[in-house]
């Protein structure tokens, strides 16, 4: 009896990181959306040199086009059951996303020049930025900035979102009603989901989150993707080092536990 009761502390302890896991900021994007840092509709189009880190997918739709100057780290999946799966949890992110509660109307005013902290920001209909946006996480983990529009997200050339006083596990998500076009040399951060197309310009980049498109086309040109950023943006769940460590130490109880029992 007294062995079983500790055996149940001790499990309750390694349970407990994992059950902290649940309270980090998880990624609205399903295990398989998440993979893709490209995902149209109908198509993907490139033209020019385009380097990409994650998958690129098209469903219904077949055709990825302009490969040939497309620097790949990840996979291609065109109208197949891959990509299928990941345009059905991309619907599931933006109908959760959009339905959350509204932290702030932003309806006539451009992103520009803004700092803003985690929340729910909207836009009635479409939304412009010129110049820099600013999302301050202040320090903290788990911070979420969601930015959604009624209609359309245009980025004016040279525009930029940087985020600033990061923690880990911060995220950012842009919900589109319709399209998003970034403008020439653009530099973005965070999952765009829009429900129609998106058009990145030549040299946009967006070296922090995904581009993802529901039914219609993503065309790119010259630019740079990369779901593989670490702590904010991308939205990943990741253990902290403490938490590995009381994994670990879980583990630890556990094989004493089993030793003493083996002894006796």
């Amino acid at each position: 009896m007294r062995f079983r009761r500790i055996r149940c502390f001790a499990l309750s302890f390694l349970l407990l990181p994992l059950l902290g896991l649940g309270a980090y900021a998880d990624s609205y994007l399903g295990s398989t959306l998440s993979s893709f840092a490209v995902l149209g509709g109908s198509a993907v189009t490139n033209t020019g040199a385009t380097t990409i880190t994650g998958n690129v997918g098209v469903y219904q739709g077949t055709s990825i086009s302009g490969t040939s100057t497309i620097t790949l780290t990840g996979s291609y999946y065109a109208g197949d059951a891959t990509a299928g799966l990941a345009q059905t949890q991309l619907t599931t992110a933006f109908n959760t996303l959009l339905g959350l509660p509204v932290t702030t109307s932003l309806t006539g005013l451009d992103l520009g020049g803004m700092t803003l902290t985690a929340g729910v920001y909207s836009f009635s209909s479409s939304a412009q930025l010129t110049g820099a946006l600013t999302l301050n996480a202040q320090g903290l983990n788990n911070q979420v900035f969601v930015i959604e529009t009624g209609s359309t997200l245009t980025t004016a050339s040279a525009s930029s979102v940087l985020i600033i006083n990061p923690g880990t596990n911060d995220a950012v998500y842009w919900v589109i009603g319709s399209s998003a076009t970034l403008g020439s040399g653009t530099s973005f951060l965070g999952n765009i989901l829009a429900s129609t197309s998106i058009t990145m310009n030549s040299g946009a980049t967006d070296t922090c989150g995904s581009v993802l498109a529901s039914t219609g086309l993503v065309s790119l040109d010259n630019n740079t993707i990369s779901t593989g950023c670490a702590g904010a943006g991308g939205g990943k769940t990741t253990p902290e080092p403490g938490t590995l460590g009381l994994m670990g130490s879980g583990l630890a109880i556990l094989a004493g536990i089993a030793r003493r029992r083996m002894r006796i």
